[in-house]
């Protein structure tokens, strides 16, 4: 089931980034622009929403699933000691959760703006800081391999 998961996880990460970077391109555009908000910038604000909440149950199912959990009761606290099992078991869980908040927040905040301008940049900034968190955490010699 782990392996199911892992590959879930990681196909949808594509899609993430992919539909994370339209809705950052496409506010920042729009914001430097100076562009009216549109019916269109709202779906694509909430795909992003719901993919990356999607991702984060898929990686919540696949933190508690997966063989590398084990190394907590393996190696407890050295955990922080090996790089690669901090990356796993805390760097990417962490700082992916709070990515995905950003972008929660952003689209929260997002709804409650009445002029275009307003709309779009809390979408701009707290996306933006999405994906750079999302970018400086994937276990890129993994992914790519």
């Amino acid at each position: 089931m782990s392996d199911v998961v892992l590959k879930l996880h990681s196909y949808w990460a594509y899609l993430v980034l992919l539909i994370l970077i339209i809705a950052v391109v496409n506010a920042l555009i729009k914001v430097l622009g100076d562009k009216e908000y549109e019916a269109k910038d709202f779906r694509i604000s909430l795909f992003t929403l719901i993919v990356s909440h999607i991702q984060l149950l898929i990686g919540l199912i696949l933190y508690f699933v997966s063989p590398k959990f084990e190394l907590w009761s393996q190696l407890g606290a050295e955990v922080m000691k090996n790089p690669l099992a901090r990356l796993y078991l805390v760097e990417h869980p962490l700082v992916n959760i709070i990515a995905v908040a950003l972008i929660t927040i952003g689209y929260s905040k997002h709804k409650k703006k009445l002029t275009s301008k307003a709309k779009l940049k809390p979408i701009a900034i707290f996306y933006s800081i999405a994906l750079i968190l999302f970018l400086s955490r994937i276990p890129w010699s993994v992914w790519l391999a």
